[in-house]
């Protein structure tokens, strides 16, 4: 692709020739292309590639135009065309369905090169610090992902951008190699002589990223014991390396060689040779092994040699005879002929063990084995894999869809209210009632969701497949036929649903019932008929009724009676009521005297509603009323008052009811000729009421009764199961309910229904809805749970149980099917009869081989058949239970295979010969006593006498008997306090939620008990008889919740009119503790008080003033004999509870309204006689709103008395203005605030209702009676009542525990286990909440850690020479520890090892011996390998970055001889990675190092002295200016060469004056008048070579005094200086005393000095004074 320059593509775009006219062609001839040659054409970048098909069938076109160097465009004629490049092309057109074929392939980052080696010219630091900054490529590049063939990076870059081709790396500087100190010089490799020694060190950090090699690791050093007595050593045999192991030359062969060589000797055939005698043998053996066991063990032995030669101590071989005659060592030896393993071909491979599709589960694995067909032998290769897997997939078109599992539920419980109470609510003796909030659980549980599915595709493959046979279309579809009825699904493990797990608790509500309320009883009515339309019979009642105010749960037929009735006589339905009377009109149209008043009535049914007048015709009307209309001089009455409130509301022989009225004197009469006053008895008049008998009936009514089935009802009340949803499902009946209703007479008890009224009458019977009857759903069974085989340690098979169990998805209710009883089922498992598992079996040891009698017959005894041997065996692989098995499954399951060759020795005629030891003797006790073991002489042996020497060949052993003492003792802390287990742990198929799970109580801690033997080697506890542990009673406090006091009362509504509020309280009692229940919010001010504040409603006709008549009145200043003129009236006022029937008892004056109280006394003038006399005022009249002075009230009264002759009567009337808020007022609505949320006396938490209160304001303020807004018209727009909720108080609800998990170690003493649990339901509310421990361990049983462990390697072993190759040893034991890492452990038994695999540290390749070499005299050679080193990090310190790890071990030459340092080999190390290495620095460090001499070294920062390492930079500068050098502690070198010491330290010189010690100075510190410090103490100083200077002002100075010589005691002025102070002390204490001392004077004058007398205080030298 083609792309102009930057100049050129701007000057493309930008102009456009055609436009030009000075540019075109034919105007400027020019440019014509043979004559304009700097023109040129330029192309632009290729365009989107285009097409309508995806793929290759794409094309992009670019711009191609003319152009001049000098950036200026023409038209593209100017050009030469023959030379115009292509401006279209095809293209890969790429879609999006191309993103899953194509993606980028990024190649491996290259090496990382400097930034300096790219950049020309550029030089490389030559100091390099930390790192330098180089830059890494990478090969980037769009492929088809089918076979990585390469693509056009277009199509990939039209998803993502390319990935970066190049980054930013860091190179590390070179790490030079860094080596140990050297360690301490060997002894002098000879006794006499000359000889070396040496020191060795090793390779700590190998040499990186280009840093210099390792130095020497060996130091030389010549050496001279001093001189040889005798001729030095110079040769020694020297043992080589056995040859590989070969057979021996054919039987063909062997026999030609013996033809060969027959020609002379004695003809012998009745003796053979003894290589044909082995011959005759051999074939035997061969023909009775081959007869015996499988081709698995065709072992061959052969021989094989080695040479022995002898070496000069220069290391040049010279003949054998120069060594010294010994015994050679064998040079020829049986062995087994090595044979490789070798296996079959690969199995075909196993099915996929995913039988189903998902792609969301995770892949199935398919296997393939194969079977050993040659066991190794010998040094033969190990036997490769017998088994190897893969992952896949099922394939096929026949594959069905895996199982899909998901949670299932049961339906959820009755809602309970209980469970949300708390410890102080459930101790009430009756929680029945309870409602509102409450909680309901259910159980979860796992089933397969597509199980019908599968089952049904199962079904549909078996009919295809007949269908196939038959040739037949089937008519419908088969998957119709798949059934929708909803069964429960059968339930499975709950580890195979991986979703979130429902809910298994929630919320939910009890509707509280409503209580039916009713009103007071109203007034007993007239006396009537039962039935006004059949007034038949004379049989009346009185009745009393009562409404309901609010309606109850259930309708109004839970409420009591409403109406009580009372048998009267002479009833009737209608009756006159006298509504008023006119005035009184005298007769005879006289003024004054005798008169009458015409009644006002109604006619009124027996509810006292107005009828009409015709209905009471046939009753006599009310007839008129006499009265009296005073004249002048009569006395005056006022009109009798209103009836009084009956006092009974019933009659009988002791109890009467009375009624009273009374009337006053408002004018008394004249002297002469006027009517007299009435007697004081006149003015009140009582009358009876309420004459009917106290017999009062109603009728009563019980509690309805179950809702039964109506026999006239068609419907069926059938069956029914739940939906999906939880609601019925299918139709239910109608039934009927029955109640019980009788007449009651009160206080008496039931009595015939005659008594009661038909007319008001419960009915008995209603109808009502049947519940649906719900039968039991439970869930088939699950599958039996798996029997795992298990064996006990004798190896016996572990009996075990299999269950199965099934869960109640719908509880049976309402006289559905009962739930079956048995929900779990048990059965024993059934297991095999011995133990799964495979073991070696051996076979007898062959007969002991020799080498070949034609290799050995040099030897001493070759013509014996005797010697040193192999003999081989073989093994085989069996079951526990002795059954063949096949040898793969001991190489894969059972122990290391045992070995099948050792090493004999068939005895030769003088050796000695004796039985294999006995076992010991038994012990009688431990600890006493002794037991032995013998053996024999066998064969001739008993007879030589070398044989019978006891102390070479002993015959008994004896040794002490095990004395096995045995020492418990605890280990560890103790475990969380654990409850006992309280029931089987949760159930695998269901989860449920559990109620208050027992938490707290006595449990037991433990701690683990540890058993050791007399040797402090743990051993099993039963030895201690203990079964592990101390066990412990421990408390897990109870929570307690928080407890309050019962609700006091209510108090009183705290306004008498209007809304106001009432207060009911608790008193906190115990603070909740242990986690308990927190209280709710207390009284912020006390925290010891909880209130409930709501809003209450009183009448404001509750209570009202009940005034009495006025007295009589009290004239004072008037002329007594016509008793009037100005008096005094007065009455009692009483504040009285208001009752429909009027007032009924008198309360507490406060709680009526003062401003309504009416007067006790009032003033007034009596009218005297032919005074006008009137009524009292009426009530004023309402003003008109709005309230304005404009506006007037009146009230009025009416003349009584008309006056005499020549007297008025005053206004009959009053006026006054409107004035607001004192006769006139506004009213208006004010709504409160809503209360709290007000629950049912029995609900705890739930729904509830918040109000408000309505209240009727007049304008001043003042809340009135609702009446006064109602006579408004107001509007009312506001909502009293709204619903809540208040927060249920759930309880933190914890899963189950789980069962407690496998120990943390296997061994040892600091296993734990541990068991959790978990949070089901958090805490909401004031519920209590989770408590923190969620999880709980305690200790495993301790046992010993038993593992295989090699011993240290053995010398070299060479036979019976001094040098050369040999063979070193180690065992391999069984060791037990506590698996700490701290205990070392100790050898046990190897039986107790027996149960592990035979490892050492994992390395399953058992290695107990290995060649070796040793060195001749004189040989330099190679040391062994050094350990590994600590782990070293290859890092950049300050940039943190890490480059890997590595550890390194190294071989260090060492010498013997001096003339043999030019034939030593190359020192050799090697490394590897290893992981956590640490990052070191290495600096310079100075000083004396073992040497008075200076010395400069290089340190690493974990404090080892090293070698390599610190910065090539020169090292830092000693004191070698002072001479001698300044190495003492705390000196230094001054420029002048003098060797000081620091500062705080004095210099101690010796003899020749050379500083030898700078030892710390002891200061004196004197104080002065300015020091606050009055102590004399003794301090280092701090600087005492720096001048004091005192400052202006101040008081004194302090003086630094050297009182120490150089060896630290004290100088002889010092004591001097003592001594002299001392004397000055003395001295200055006489003078004082002598000065103070006075003659004696006058007692007078010594009073007056002694008031004079100055107080004194002695000083002590402490300026704090």
């Amino acid at each position: 692709m083609c792309y102009q320059s930057d100049d050129q593509y701007r000057a493309g775009p930008m102009l456009r020739p055609e436009l030009r006219p000075e540019l075109r062609p034919e105007l400027r001839p020019e440019l014509r292309p043979e004559l304009r040659p700097e023109l040129r054409l330029l192309v632009g970048p290729w365009g989107r590639c285009m097409g309508s098909d995806c793929g290759p069938g794409g094309s992009q076109s670019r711009a191609v135009w003319c152009a001049h160097v000098d950036g200026w465009t023409t038209l593209h004629t100017n050009c030469d065309q023959g030379q115009r490049p292509s401006n279209q092309r095809n293209c890969f057109r790429v879609c999006d369905w191309h993103k899953s074929l194509y993606d980028w392939k990024l190649g491996a980052w290259n090496e990382c090169v400097p930034v300096s080696a790219r950049t020309f010219g550029a030089m490389r630091p030559f100091l390099c610090s930390g790192g330098e900054e180089g830059i890494q490529t990478r090969e980037v590049g769009c492929v088809l992902q089918s076979d990585e063939s390469p693509a056009e990076d277009d199509i990939c870059e039209y998803f993502e951008p390319q990935p970066r081709l190049e980054q930013a790396c860091l190179i590390p500087c070179p790490q030079d190699c860094v080596v140990s100190e050297y360690s301490p010089w060997t002894s002098c490799s000879k006794t006499c002589g000359t000889g070396l020694r040496n020191r060795v060190r090793s390779v700590l950090v190998p040499p990186l990223f280009g840093g210099a090699i390792c130095p020497n690791l060996t130091e030389f050093q010549s050496c001279k014991p001093g001189p040889c007595k005798g001729p030095e050593g110079m040769y020694s045999l020297r043992v080589g390396l056995w040859i590989p192991c070969a057979l021996p030359q054919t039987r063909s062969a062997r026999q030609a060689k013996r033809r060969k060589g027959k020609g002379g000797g004695p003809k012998d055939r009745g003796v053979k040779d003894p290589e044909t005698r082995e011959l005759i043998q051999k074939k035997r053996n061969r023909n009775r092994l081959n007869r015996q066991e499988s081709p698995f063990w065709d072992i061959q032995v052969g021989y094989q040699t080695r040479d022995v030669t002898c070496i000069h101590r220069n290391g040049s071989a010279v003949g054998r005879n120069l060594c010294t005659p010994r015994g050679l060592p064998p040079t020829v030896q049986t062995c087994v002929l090595p044979k490789d393993c070798q296996g079959s071909d690969w199995s075909d491979w196993s099915p996929c063990s995913k039988t189903c599709t998902d792609p969301e589960a995770p892949s199935g694995v398919r296997n393939r084995t194969r079977k050993v067909l040659q066991f190794p032998v010998g040094d033969g290769e190990e036997c490769p894999s017998l088994e190897e897997s893969e992952a896949c997939e099922p394939q096929g078109d026949d594959v069905r869809p895996c199982a899909i599992y998901t949670w299932r539920t049961t339906e959820w419980s009755d809602c309970r209210v209980d469970l949300l109470l708390s410890q102080q609510d459930r101790r009430r003796s009756n929680l029945t009632g309870l409602c509102g909030g409450g909680l309901q659980t259910r159980e979860v549980y796992c089933v397969q969701a597509n199980a019908q599915l599968l089952a049904n595709l199962s079904d549909l493959r078996e009919k295809e497949k007949g269908q196939a046979q038959r040739q037949q279309q089937p008519s419908a579809p088969p998957l119709l036929s798949i059934s929708a009825q909803s069964t429960a699904s059968r339930p499975v493990e709950n580890k195979l649903c991986q979703g979130p797990v429902p809910n298994r608790s929630q919320l939910c509500h009890i509707p509280c019932p409503i209580e039916c309320q009713v009103s007071p009883w109203g007034a007993w009515g007239p006396c009537t008929f039962e039935n006004c339309q059949d007034q038949a019979g004379k049989k009346g009642f009185k009745l009393r009724r009562r409404r309901i105010t609010n309606e109850p749960t259930g309708g109004p037929g839970n409420c009591p009676h409403l109406v009580e009735a009372v048998p009267c006589d002479e009833p009737s339905c209608y009756d006159w009521r006298l509504v008023s009377l006119d005035r009184c009109v005298p007769d005879d149209d006289k003024t004054c005297g005798p008169g009458t008043q015409v009644a006002r009535v109604q006619c009124v049914n027996s509810n006292g509603e107005e009828v009409d007048m015709s209905l009471c015709s046939s009753l006599a009307a009310p007839e008129p009323v006499t009265c009296q209309v005073p004249c002048s001089r009569d006395c005056v009455l006022s009109d009798w008052t209103s009836w009084s409130t009956c006092s009974q509301t019933c009659s009988s022989k002791t109890i009467e009811g009375k009624q009273m009225r009374t009337r006053s004197v408002l004018a008394y009469n004249a002297g002469e000729g006027g009517a007299l006053c009435p007697n004081s008895s006149s003015l009140q008049e009582v009358r009876n009421c309420n004459e009917h008998a106290c017999t009062v009936y109603h009728w009563q009514t019980g509690p309805w009764g179950p809702c039964t089935e109506d026999p006239s009802s068609l419907n069926l009340n059938t069956s029914v199961r739940l939906g999906a949803s939880g609601d019925v499902q299918g139709p239910c009946a109608t039934g009927m309910q029955t109640r019980k209703v009788i007449c009651v007479r009160v206080n008496v008890g039931q009595v015939p229904p005659k008594k009661c009224p038909d007319g008001p009458r419960p009915s008995a019977m209603r109808p009502c809805r049947l519940a649906c009857k719900k039968d039991c759903a439970v869930t088939p069974f699950s599958d039996w749970t798996s029997c795992p085989v298990t064996c006990d340690e004798a190896g016996n098979v572990e009996s075990k149980k299999q269950s199965r169990k099934r869960l109640i998805t719908q509880a049976a209710s309402n006289g559905g099917q009962d739930c079956p009883e048995v929900l779990e089922e048990e059965r024993d498992c059934e297991l095999p009869k011995s133990c799964p598992g495979f073991r070696w079996k051996t076979h007898k040891w062959r007969k002991c081989q020799l080498v070949p009698w034609f290799l050995r017959q040099e030897s001493p005894a070759a013509q014996e058949t005797c010697g040193p041997g192999l003999q081989t065996r073989a093994v085989s692989c069996r079951q526990l239970d002795g059954t063949q098995a096949d040898i793969g499954a001991c190489l894969k399951h059972a122990k290391a295979m045992p070995a099948i060759t050792q090493r004999c020795q068939l005895p030769c005629q003088d050796d000695c010969q004796l039985t294999n030891w006995s076992k010991f003797s038994s012990c009688t006790a431990d600890c006493v006593g002794v037991r032995t073991r013998k053996r024999a002489l066998i064969g001739r042996s008993k007879k030589k006498d070398k044989c019978k020497n006891t102390q070479m060949y002993p015959l008994s052993e004896t040794q002490y008997c095990p004395c096995d003492k045995y020492n418990a003792q605890p280990v560890g802390n103790w475990s969380d306090c654990i409850l006992p287990e309280g029931g089987r742990p949760e159930s695998m198929l269901g989860m449920k939620v559990q109620g208050d799970i027992k938490e707290c109580g006595q449990g037991y801690r433990y701690q683990a008990m540890v058993c050791y033997d007399q040797d402090s080697r743990l051993v099993e506890t039963t030895r201690c008889n203990s079964h592990g542990y101390i066990e412990e009673a421990c408390i897990i406090a109870c929570p307690s919740d928080c407890k309050l006091s019962e609700w006091s009362n209510w108090s009183r509504c705290s306004k008498s009119c209007g809304s106001g509020v009432k207060v009911r309280s608790k008193w906190l009692r115990e603070k909740p503790y242990n986690g308990g229940r927190p209280c709710p919010k207390l009284d912020h001010i006390s925290q010891v008080r909880v209130y409930e504040v709501v809003p209450c409603q009183s009448d404001c006709n509750q209570y009202v003033w009940v005034a009495e008549p006025w007295s009589v009145w009290k004239v004072s200043n008037v002329d007594l004999k016509e008793n009037c003129g100005e008096g005094v009236q007065t009455r009692k006022v009483r504040c009285m509870l208001n009752t429909i029937d009027g007032p009924s008892e008198a309360v507490e004056d406060y709680l009526c309204d003062p401003e309504e109280m009416p007067l006790g006394a009032r003033e007034s003038r009596l009218p005297c006689p032919e005074d006008c006399v009137l009524n009292d005022w009426g009530a004023w009249s309402r003003c008109s709103l709005p309230c304005t002075r404009t506006n007037s009230r009146v009230r009025t009264a009416f003349t009584i008395r008309w006056p005499g002759v020549g007297r008025q009567c005053p206004d009959s009337s009053d006026k006054e203005p409107c004035s607001l808020n004192l006769n006139c007022f506004n009213y208006f609505y004010n709504i409160t605030d809503w209360s709290t949320c007000q629950l049912s006396p029995n609900a705890v938490c739930g729904s509830g209702i918040k109000t408000r209160m309505l209240d009727c304001v007049r304008s001043d303020g003042k809340s009135v009676d609702l009446k006064f807004c109602e006579e408004m018209n107001l509007e009312k727009k506001w909502q009293m009542n709204i619903s809540c909720t208040v927060e249920c108080p759930v309880n933190c609800q914890l899963s189950d525990w789980s069962a407690w998990s496998e120990c943390s170690q296997t061994c040892g003493l600091e296993g734990k286990m541990w068991r959790r649990r978990s949070v089901v339901q958090a805490s909401q509310g004031d519920g209590r909440p989770c408590p923190p421990l969620m999880e709980q361990w305690k200790p495993c049983p301790v046992r010993p850690c038993y593992r295989w462990q090699y011993s240290a390697w053995s010398e070299c072993r060479v036979e019976g020479v001094v040098c050369g190759h040999g063979v070193r040893y180690r065992n391999l034991s069984c060791s037990v520890s506590d698996g700490s890492g701290e205990d070392e452990g100790g050898l046990v038994d190897e039986e107790l090892c027996g149960s592990l695999e035979l490892a050492v540290d994992g390395d399953t390749e058992i290695r107990l011996k290995e060649a070796c070499t040793l060195p001749c005299p004189g040989e330099c050679y190679l040391m062994e390998w050094s350990d590994w080193s600590s782990c070293v990090s290859a890092c950049v310190k300050g940039a943190g970055v890490d480059f890997g790890s590595v550890q390194v071990r190294s071989r260090a030459v060492m010498a013997q001889e001096p003339e043999n340092l030019q034939l030593c080999p190359d020192q050799a190390w090697e490394s590897q990675t290893c992981s956590g290495g640490e990052c070191y620095d290495y600096k310079w460090m100075s000083g004396r190092l073992n040497s008075t001499r200076p010395n400069i070294w290089c340190q690493r920062s974990d404090g080892l002295n090293v070698t390599g390492g610190c910065p090539p930079i020169n090292p830092p500068m000693d004191n070698s200016s002072c001479e001698p050098s300044c190495f003492m502690l705390k000196s230094f070198c001054t420029e002048a060469g003098v060797c000081m010491c620091e500062e705080g330290y004095t210099e101690v010189l010796g003899p020749g004056g050379q500083l030898e010690q700078c030892a710390p100075i002891p200061v004196l510190e004197i104080p002065t008048a300015g020091d606050k410090k009055g102590d004399v103490k003794t301090s280092r100083a701090i600087n005492p070579t720096s001048p004091v200077t005192v400052q202006p002002g101040r008081a004194g100075r302090t003086w630094y005094l050297q009182p120490y010589g150089p060896d630290g005691k004290l100088k002889m002025w010092v004591y001097g200086v003592a001594a002299g102070a001392f004397v000055l002390l003395i001295f200055i204490v006489s003078m004082i005393y002598l000065a103070c001392k006075k003659p004696k004077r006058p007692q007078r004058q010594r009073q007056q000095n002694n008031r004079l007398k100055p107080l004194t205080l002695a000083y002590d030298g402490d300026t704090d004074m």
